[in-house]
């Protein structure tokens, strides 16, 4: 049998990773001109580039995507549990078990976990869902806080009273901020388990086999 290469076993994990601290290197670089023109035309000094990463400006920026994208998946994980799309590559079938339903048996490449048993695997088999909802709570915060640190800075150039915490959870534009971003993740979402029924991507695990029947449940 041939040996498979670090990248080929990684290789998707590696790429993803690759476009992400790409995109996120972008989003510094635009975000710091951005708000450094915003400085220019109040005419306040501009940031030098370390000290933007600390800004308001970038934490929320950054924050309200990632607590987007955790949200989504942590609720997609668990709906995916209990709820069924007739034909969809993205639900489990509508009349036959899945392998993912069965109860889980000790052996010895078993999880440790799985071995030893009561609450540890209790734990473990929610352990997916549990861990994207406290990456989306920790995204949360770190989103609240940027938002108000920014709110507060455009408060004080603007010569006006800057927010508490409690005021600020209140306020209209952190949840605009939220809103705008949750309705597209779960809108991309529906778009990936709806197309999955009648479109097909030869080769991914996200379709169907491209010579399955529409109505079947993947």
């Amino acid at each position: 049998m041939k040996k498979q290469g670090f990248f080929y076993r990684n290789g998707l994990s590696i790429v993803l990773f690759a476009l992400m601290f790409a995109c996120l290197f972008g989003q510094m670089i635009t975000g710091w001109n951005v708000l450094n023109k915003e400085q220019e035309e109040l005419g306040l000094p501009a940031l030098p580039f370390w000290q933007y990463l600390r800004s308001g400006h970038f934490i929320q920026a950054t924050f309200e995507n990632w607590e987007s994208e955790f949200l989504q998946m942590m609720l997609y994980v668990v709906f995916t549990v209990f709820l069924r799309q007739k034909g969809s590559a993205e639900s489990k079938s509508l009349e036959k078990a899945e392998e993912v339903d069965r109860e889980p048996q000790p052996h010895p490449q078993a999880p440790w976990p799985v071995k030893k048993g009561g609450a540890w695997l209790w734990w473990y088999k929610r352990s997916l869902s549990l861990a994207l909802a406290l990456l989306f709570i920790l995204s949360f915060l770190a989103h609240f806080y940027g938002s108000l640190k920014d709110y507060n800075q455009e408060a004080i150039q603007k010569g006006q009273p800057t927010a508490s915490a409690f005021a600020y959870i209140r306020e209209q534009r952190f949840w605009f901020e939220s809103f705008q971003n949750w309705q597209s993740e779960f809108l991309a979402v529906v778009s990936l388990v709806l197309l999955s029924i009648w479109l097909r991507q030869h080769g991914s695990p996200q379709s169907k086999p491209v010579d399955m029947p529409d109505g079947e449940t993947a």
